[in-house]
């Protein structure tokens, strides 16, 4: 009979520390999917478009401005604009969306669509669209965008990844707000020149709906989760009025309690930005001429005001939530607590200046790894 092996202790050791070495490594670069290991710390980041106002550079100068929401919106980075011009000329940011699905940040110019690595912050392609863009929105699983033209008679549908024109989707004179529901087929189309609001069918790329008409043309608007009602503002009003797309009526207009409308600086309508908080129980208004947004209470029909905050900075043109709902984001800069309506904080860039932007979105990341989106709309997120 042969003496038995000796066991090497030492050998043993050694390859123990080589295996766990190689799993912290592979764990390092994509999020740890074995049994028992601790999942990555996410981190929540505030992704702001500059310039995200016209083309106003003193709000933010120009780039995409990353913030660390749970630092108390603390600067992060400047990741420079896709939109490269060697005589340099600024364009305004028309619109803003991302997939954590494909790992990939979208931005409109007046004349161009660009699409950026989240990971690498390397633009991967730009291209120039017939007949200029607008603000646009990207399909839940991030691989179509509906891009409007610039105030223009179509919508071109792009393939997320290539950037090529899948579709010339005409449908009026002045293409503008694009909304597409997180959790939705439908997607809802606003011509400023309309007061219908058109909804097409994201599978065929055909208008399979109309809602309104409405009392004046629409300007920003919002939808819920499942697609079903809408909410839009309109020219002339303080407010903002209803629809049911199931039926494609207008149920109700509402005006701002207790507030008059009155110049404003830019769009031209008393209230430009309307959002719902992700769980779809309040109703945030925009009031230009008051500097102030209007709380509503959507849980009822049609929603009953219930307060007003005063914005301190400038007069706001749009609203969004983070993705959990406890966060406002009015474009003026200030970031306001929505269960204390309290202003907690304010953006500002590299060099304390403060920023302003209409163009912003929450991306939330697992290491290096985007693992969920926001929108640029404050947009409904009950699953039905």
């Amino acid at each position: 009979m042969s003496p038995p092996r000796r066991v090497n202790r030492q050998k043993i050791r050694c390859a123990i520390r080589a295996t766990a070495w190689v799993a912290v490594v592979a764990c390092s670069s994509v999020p740890c999917l074995v049994q028992g290991a601790a999942p990555l710390a996410e981190r929540r980041l505030l992704y702001v478009a500059a310039p995200g106002i016209r083309n106003y550079v003193e709000w933010g100068g120009k780039g995409i401005l990353v913030y660390d929401i749970d630092r108390g919106h603390a600067f992060v980075k400047r990741i420079p604009s896709p939109f490269d011009d060697p005589a340099g000329k600024v364009e305004n940011i028309k619109g803003v969306c991302a997939s954590a699905a494909t790992r990939r940040l979208y931005v409109t110019s007046l004349t161009r669509l660009a699409c950026v690595d989240l990971v690498t912050e390397k633009p991967l392609w730009v291209k120039a669209l017939e007949g200029g863009c607008d603000r646009m929105a990207i399909a839940p699983d991030g691989k179509v965008l509906y891009v409007p033209s610039l105030e223009g008679p179509h919508w071109n549908v792009v393939d997320g990844t290539t950037g090529a024109v899948i579709r010339k989707l005409v449908t009026g004179q002045g293409a503008h707000n694009t909304v597409w529901p997180p959790g939705g087929t439908r997607v809802f189309m606003a011509d400023l020149r309309s007061s219908t609001l058109l909804v097409a069918d994201g599978a065929t790329h055909e208008v399979v709906e109309r809602v309104g008409p409405f009392s004046a043309p629409i300007r920003p608007y919002t939808v819920n989760g499942d697609g079903t009602r809408c909410f839009v503002n309109v020219n002339g009003l303080l407010g903002f009025e209803v629809g049911d797309v199931r039926s494609g009526k207008m149920l109700h207009r509402v005006e701002v309690p207790g507030y008059h409308p009155g110049p404003v600086k830019r769009h031209g309508c008393p209230s430009h930005g309307v959002g719902l908080t992700p769980d779809e129980k309040e109703l945030w208004v925009v009031d230009g001429a008051n500097q102030r947004l209007h709380v509503f209470d959507a849980t009822v029909l049609p929603p009953k005001y219930l307060t007003s905050i005063e914005l301190a900075v400038d007069q706001p043109g749009w609203v969004t939530f983070s993705l959990d709902g406890r966060t406002a984001y009015p474009s003026t800069g200030e970031v306001i607590d929505t269960r204390t309506r309290k202003i907690v904080a304010h953006l500002r860039d590299e060099e304390g200046r403060q920023v302003q932007s209409e163009k912003l979105l929450e991306i939330d990341f697992a290491g290096d790894v985007p693992v969920r989106a926001g929108d640029q709309f404050g947009v409904g997120r009950v699953a039905r």
